[in-house]
């Protein structure tokens, strides 16, 4: 599996942290071990366009995915998974309001983005039940394995 990362802000991104996060949810969902990835943390500025260019909605937001090879899991194919975009700023920000670490939030929106590069959404009821309670379960994994007896994961702050 070739996960690729880069954090071009300033903040302080423990990236090899987030590529055990990363890893630990591929394999988890059964993607295939030859599928590549790439996680970059960007700035703001960069975000909001990518968020104009690609949603049409203006401003920042905390994280994007772009698949594609259109992988399931589950499903015994090698390929380029896609990429995710993170804020640190913004997850920096949602940590603050939700009370717990950034490092937690940047957990939870690497898993977030994950899952959508997979093909989850939650744009309906019932797509956001499927795909957040895989993405609550696979955070109780994570915990659980870096922080033995730990029973609490960081939930999302927005849709």
């Amino acid at each position: 599996m070739s996960i690729e990362l880069g954090n071009e802000t300033e903040l302080p991104v423990d990236l090899e942290r987030v590529q055990e996060c990363a890893r630990f949810a591929l394999d988890t969902v059964n993607v295939h071990p030859a599928v590549e990835l790439s996680i970059r943390f960007i700035s703001d500025d960069v975000m909001s366009e990518l968020h104009e260019t690609w949603m049409g909605l203006p401003g920042t937001t905390d994280v994007m995915s772009f698949p594609m090879d259109e992988l399931k899991p589950g499903h015994d194919e090698p390929g380029m998974l896609g990429d995710i975009v993170i804020s640190p700023t913004v997850a920096a920000e949602q940590a603050a309001a939700a009370g717990h670490s950034m490092s937690d939030e940047i957990y939870l929106l690497t898993v977030h983005g994950i899952l959508h590069l997979l093909g989850y959404d939650h744009g309906e009821p019932d797509q956001k039940s499927e795909m957040f309670a895989l993405q609550r379960k696979l955070l109780l994994m994570w915990f659980a394995q870096i922080e033995p007896g730990r029973t609490h994961v960081p939930e999302p702050t927005e849709d």
